[in-house]
């Protein structure tokens, strides 16, 4: 890499299901599962909103090498701590069928705060994702990185979409989690910005209006972290398996990289709609990799295969630059042959007939190659 560049570092966050193994349910045993869990990861794991949702977030990671051991680690210590409980683990955008008045808040004010202030939509808001932070210690350049890599959201999601199913039923979208936080006010693809001074007065008017109680409030599918000084990407499922959690973070990474140089070489780019932005976010969330696209730059739709080697084209020297090339272009180019997350649940309930066979894929999945001990 460049004397001149950042080093990019990395950290990822991943939010899990609690299952009963015998009903394939949710279980609400978060705080047992946290206490079992923190004996050996500490700070590294965290309650959510709902008891039956589990946190954890990796280290700073300087490579893709080193996310994929902190995940395969963090994961086999939650899997280990979880069987402790009776208990199992499971990665997905959704469950399959747990019903969410059923789910019960995790006895924090925090969490008991947001439930007063949201109401209904946050009582349904039983969906698991993962976040990809990328450290840019520029605050100003980071507000430009993040105009430029607002365009590639789509295809990001469209890779990842782990959650066809809600309350029992197909959906028919690849990501039914999109739709669900979609309702939020300060969710979805974030406008453009000036400068950061324009993104701070946004984010003061919005406080001083009380849409929000602070920065950590938006929810943007992009945003500047509140507490690190990383760009926080928050567009995507959690991922089944750890392959596709380390390809997103490459890619990610990558797009960052990419568009931190556009900023630096004071290279234009395309100020797309915001409106335009979420119609693509919803094109993704509904087909995933199983149908078109649309490429929010040049104005037309695209078959998801042509779009993500367009995205795969644009990144390719930073996936060269770091080292990341083989690995993340591998696991895409297996995505797009095998399906994601969505497209193999389906197949899975398409077989069986039986959704609790799909939590029980989902189980293997998120555990595969873990390390427990």
């Amino acid at each position: 890499m460049s004397p001149s560049l950042p080093e990019f570092t990395l950290g990822v966050e991943e939010e899990y299901q609690i299952i009963d193994p015998t009903t394939r349910e949710l279980r609400s045993q978060g705080e047992q599962v946290l206490a079992e869990a923190q004996k050996t990861l500490g700070k590294d794991i965290q309650p959510e909103v709902y008891l039956s949702q589990i946190e954890i977030a990796t280290p700073v990671c300087h490579t893709l090498a080193d996310v994929r051991s902190a995940l395969l680690y963090l994961r086999g210590q939650v899997i280990a701590a979880a069987a402790k409980t009776n208990s199992q683990i499971a990665a997905a955008g959704t469950h399959p069928f747990s019903e969410w008045a059923k789910q019960s808040v995790t006895p924090k004010e925090r969490y008991q705060g947001l439930v007063r202030d949201y109401q209904q939509i946050m009582r349904e808001l039983i969906i698991f994702g993962c976040h990809v932070h990328v450290g840019i210690s520029d605050r100003e350049i980071a507000i430009q990185v993040m105009n430029r890599a607002r365009t590639w959201l789509a295809p990001m999601l469209a890779l990842t979409a782990n959650s066809p199913f809600w309350l029992g039923e197909d959906t028919g979208y690849a990501s039914y989690r999109t739709l669900l936080w979609s309702r939020w006010a300060t969710a979805g693809p974030p406008s453009s910005f000036a400068s950061r001074a324009d993104y701070d007065a946004l984010v003061d008017a919005l406080i001083a209006a009380r849409a929000v109680r602070d920065g950590t409030k938006l929810y943007w599918d992009i945003r500047p972290s509140e507490r690190f000084e990383t760009l926080e990407f928050r567009v995507t499922d959690v991922c089944a398996t750890v392959d596709e959690a380390v390809m997103m973070a490459g890619i990610t990474r990558a797009l960052v990289q990419t568009c931190y140089e556009q900023v630096v070489q004071e290279k234009p780019f395309a100020d797309v709609r915001p409106e335009l932005l979420r119609a693509a976010q919803w094109r993704a969330a509904r087909f995933g990799l199983d149908g078109d696209l649309i490429d929010v730059v040049n104005q037309r739709s695209l078959s998801a295969p042509d779009l993500i080697e367009t995205l795969l084209t644009f990144i390719k020297p930073a996936l060269e630059t770091q080292g990341d090339w083989d690995e993340v272009s591998t696991i895409v180019y297996q995505l797009l042959e095998n399906g994601n997350g969505a497209t193999r649940q389906r197949a899975v309930y398409q077989q069986t007939g039986r959704l609790e066979d799909v939590v029980d894929y989902l189980v293997a999945e998120t555990a595969r190659g873990t390390v427990s001990d």
